[in-house]
């Protein structure tokens, strides 16, 4: 399992981009993980599926309420990963009203979590290999702090965590 002071693994998310930019198409694009950090402060955090129960009403929410929180703090961005393809992240963060605020990462193949050894087997429940739930914050592509889930738990990996964990990794730094 990844740790704190581990690089991001060197993997390949998509994000489903509504405009056209600069090397960018509408549709699915793919973002490599490591470069996409590089030089950046990340809070990162991940969940088995979108429109999930906690996922939606608690997680995503969670940090689209504390966004601002985090930029102050210096945090550059933040990404949303799931084991979903890039349509439904897309789709996902619309519906919740992270467009422009929040990155929804699509790890269609859970090359991520399985690269950073965080995957939820739900296959039993019928939703095959997931991402374990966590948030974990990255500077220039290096986890500073890292919080995992217990299975069906959500308690340390919710904005406010996350962001109390910002400022003291800011405060000594």
């Amino acid at each position: 399992m990844i740790q704190v002071g581990d690089r991001l693994p060197d993997v390949t998310l998509m994000e489903y981009l509504e405009t056209e930019g600069p090397g960018c198409t509408i549709g699915p694009n793919p973002v490599r993980v490591r470069e996409a950090a590089a030089g950046k402060t990340v809070a990162l955090f991940a969940v088995p599926g979108a429109y999930t129960p906690t996922c939606s009403a608690k997680h995503l929410p969670g940090y689209l309420q504390r966004l601002d929180d985090l930029r102050a703090a210096g945090v550059d961005e933040v990404w949303c990963v799931s084991v979903n393809d890039a349509f439904v992240m897309h789709a996902w963060g619309r519906d919740q009203g992270a467009h422009g605020k929040i990155r929804m990462l699509a790890d269609g193949s859970a090359d991520f979590a399985r690269a950073t050894g965080l995957t939820l087997d739900l296959t039993a429940r019928g939703l095959g290999l997931r991402s374990n739930r966590y948030s974990m914050l990255v500077q220039d592509g290096v986890v500073r702090t890292l919080n995992v889930e217990a299975p069906g738990a959500f308690e340390v990996s919710d904005a406010d965590t996350l962001l109390a964990q910002v400022r003291q990794w800011r405060a000594a730094a």
